[in-house]
């Protein structure tokens, strides 16, 4: 067998059958390093659903950039790219870029070394009753806070996960808030689309509110065995969410962004039902 075909036989074992043409397009490059680096192709196989999701984030990225009526519209092509280094390669990637970009003043930067995380992008969406004013927050173990030393690493969040390739963020928003709280959401409410974390990360937030029924007040569990997910799920009034925010027990970024457009949208949404 030759080598061409040792490693399309190794790109179809990782990616298998049904992938669509323009994803399996952009996942390959992923797969054929993995192949050259001689990992096995069934280690690659359980990395398939990142490689796809990372994948799927490129192409929203090119398809749908963000307005730039104040910031500027210099094109990605003006950066010189001297150098791109895979410097992690497992379920989670790390990149090192050496690079020239375009400044200000109208001079060019001197080459710059950034390491950069390279996430996918993800659904968050805050779960609403506007009939009771009532939330669903979700509540897990999470390696930021314990890597960082905070002596208490449990946080509250909105329902939250990956975008799987092929997938728009919307349906991730309804299947998260099945696998995680056991909703059927009736409807849902963009806040926003935006980086979190632009110095070092790739990662993109899909923002929503879901409307949806919501039981008494209560604790509950949720998550999918299969991910090792332990969750407990709270519902409480939106008067005692917000205090969450006052009194920073909300640390947490969509939370505190979700909370404050509801805030300001709260009225109009318990007025439509």
């Amino acid at each position: 067998m030759s080598d061409t075909q040792t490693r399309e036989g190794y790109i179809a074992a990782v990616l298998g059958p049904d992938v669509p043409s323009a994803l399996r397009h952009e996942a390959e490059p992923e797969v054929k390093r993995g192949h050259d680096r001689g990992v096995p192709a069934e280690e690659m196989a359980a990395r398939r659903a990142m490689i796809l999701s990372r994948a799927w984030a490129r192409m929203a990225a090119r398809a749908a950039p963000a307005p730039a009526g104040l910031r500027s519209d210099m094109p990605r092509d003006a950066v010189a790219e001297e150098s791109v280094e895979t410097t992690h390669d497992g379920f989670f990637l790390t990149r090192r870029y050496g690079l020239r970009h375009p400044r200000f003043d109208g001079g060019q930067s001197p080459q710059v070394s950034r390491d950069v995380f390279v996430a996918t992008d993800a659904a968050l969406v805050l779960p609403y009753d506007p009939a009771r004013d009532r939330v669903l927050l979700v509540e897990q173990f999470r390696m930021g806070p314990y890597g960082r030393g905070d002596p208490l690493p449990w946080m509250l969040e909105p329902v939250a996960g990956r975008v799987d390739g092929g997938e728009t963020p919307e349906e991730t928003a309804r299947r998260e808030c099945i696998e995680e709280a056991g909703l059927e959401l009736r409807g849902l409410e963009r806040i926003s689309s935006h980086y979190c974390t632009p110095g070092y990360s790739t990662e993109f937030f899909h923002l929503f509110v879901g409307l949806c029924d919501l039981p008494e007040a209560r604790q509950g569990r949720g998550g999918l065995a299969t991910e090792n997910e332990d969750i407990r799920t709270h519902v409480i009034g939106f008067d005692r969410a917000m205090g969450l925010v006052e009194s920073g027990e909300a640390n947490n970024g969509p939370l505190v962004l979700s909370l404050l457009w509801l805030e300001r949208e709260r009225a109009r949404l318990r007025a439509a039902g």
